[in-house]
């Protein structure tokens, strides 16, 4: 294959969707929004852990400010999706970021004085997860709003996601070492501030429901459990989408660390950090050619080798290896990524889908924290190794699973309802 092959064939597969006219001017805007914020989401717990160990923060006091903001995040985003499918999915979205350059504003000059408490800082993360809470909902209901296409924008967003988490932290990591922390934290919030405008730019079919009209909040949400609960093939998933945050996402974090920092250095976790990115982008592109009839069905035998990263650092194997095994997890991961939106996305009815997004979200990283929590004295009792290769072998037995489970496996590709 010649040099310049490879990157033209990305490149066409990248233009693919151009013939259903994904490429529209409004997700052109919501596309460039969705990078722009992954950058700066990549960006943040660099920037974050760099400016609290400076100010006397160990580990205990990053993770308290990240969970002062994944709890929220989990409790909030049902409500946020009552309140995107009521006030309309943009205009939500567009106020959580105006907040949000308020708050990591409000850190940055934090930081900048040198007057940093650590409960200020979890106080501003809580409210930064009430803001994504409510910004959330709004990333599954405008897809499709602002494409015809929705498997091709699901892929092409997937993609540029990953790639765009993928840069954020080597960004960081410069900006930190030339501007301090501070500066870092300021760019992000510029990031929320771009997010904004561009959203604002976005003009979506149908209004916002008016104050008065149609049932109360109470209701909403309820409707909202109901739409979500009668659909087997979406509940089936999430409940054992849970077994593996207890199993394998949760811990795989944490307990990779552990293994690969002592034995092999940061820079080689740095490394394999990167390859699990990469892997992921991949798969997104994969995903943009793949249109399978049954796209969970497709999704679940490739979430097969979603455990090859954790059980090659189980195995103790070499650097390389642990790359590669990162490289398959983010490519599994990249194509069911694609998959399940897009799936979620068109079997929804719109005027709920932002509450059944929000549902499958908070039941999808409900149990994260806990296996994060269990990951060390699991660890403690039988040891890292073996807990990364039983983390990676729930991956088989989910899999096998959701193959036993016919609505998932025979959920068919559909159009996008209108």
């Amino acid at each position: 294959m010649g040099r310049g092959a490879l990157p033209e064939r990305v490149g066409r597969v990248w233009r693919a969707g151009g013939d259903r006219r994904l490429w529209s001017r409004d997700f052109s805007l919501f596309f460039s929004a969705r990078v722009v914020a992954k950058l700066g989401d990549g960006m943040l717990p660099v920037a974050l852990s760099a400016g609290l160990i400076a100010h006397g923060h160990g580990a205990g006091g990053i993770g308290l400010a990240m969970a002062s903001f994944s709890a929220c995040f989990v409790g909030f985003v049902i409500f946020g999706g009552v309140l995107s499918d009521r006030w309309g999915a943009r205009r939500l979205m567009v106020l959580a970021d105006l907040v949000r350059v308020l708050t990591q504003g409000t850190v940055a000059v934090l930081f900048l004085t040198g007057h940093v408490v650590l409960w200020q800082i979890c106080a501003i993360g809580a409210v930064n997860g009430i803001a994504a809470g409510a910004f959330q909902p709004g990333v599954a209901s405008v897809v499709p709003r602002v494409s015809r296409d929705v498997h091709g924008a699901n892929a092409v967003i997937r993609t540029a996601e990953a790639l765009a988490m993928l840069l954020g932290p080597a960004v960081a990591g410069l900006l930190v070492g030339v501007f301090s922390a501070a500066g870092v934290l300021a760019a992000h919030a510029g990031t929320y501030a771009v997010g904004a405008v561009l959203l604002g730019l976005v003009r979506l079919p149908g209004t916002a429901r008016r104050r008065g009209e149609g049932p109360g909040y109470v209701a909403d949400l309820a409707e909202g459990w109901r739409e979500f609960r009668s659909r087997t093939w979406m509940w089936s998933v999430i409940l054992l989408w849970m077994v593996l945050m207890v199993s394998m996402w949760g811990p795989q974090v944490p307990l990779t660390a552990a293994e690969i920092i002592p034995g092999h250095g940061a820079a080689a976790f740095g490394l394999v950090s990167s390859t699990l990115g990469g892997g992921t982008a991949l798969g997104g592109l994969v995903a943009m050619r793949v249109r399978p009839r049954f796209p969970l069905r497709a999704g679940t035998f490739a979430l097969f080798g979603a455990g090859a990263f954790s059980m090659s650092v189980g195995a103790g194997l070499p650097v390389p290896a642990l790359a590669a095994g990162a490289a398959v997890s983010g490519a599994v991961m990249g194509f069911w990524g694609v998959m399940w939106n897009t799936s979620v996305q068109t079997q929804t009815p719109g005027p709920v889908l932002g509450r059944i997004h929000s549902y499958e979200v908070a039941g999808s990283l409900a149990m994260m924290p806990v296996g994060q929590a269990l990951a060390g004295p699991a660890a403690e009792l039988f040891g890292a190794r073996p807990i990364l290769l039983t983390g990676g072998a729930a991956t088989l037995l989910v899999g096998l699973a959701l193959l036993l489970v016919r609505p998932v496996r025979d959920l068919p590709a559909v159009s996008p309802r209108p």
